[in-house]
């Protein structure tokens, strides 16, 4: 199981663009299994979760 950051959408300034977190599991050989989204937010905001 692995924590990924992607972008989803780039945007112009590149501070406005969309980015995600998924869950992913992967199995012995590294291919994927399955995956779940777990955040959403836009690439210049501030992680406030302690």
């Amino acid at each position: 199981e692995a924590q990924v950051e992607v972008m989803e959408l780039e945007r112009i300034p590149d501070t406005t663009s969309v980015m995600a977190s998924y869950r992913v599991k992967l199995d012995q050989d590294g291919e994927l299994m399955a995956y779940e989204q777990t955040r959403r937010y836009a690439r210049g905001q501030i992680d406030r979760r302690a």
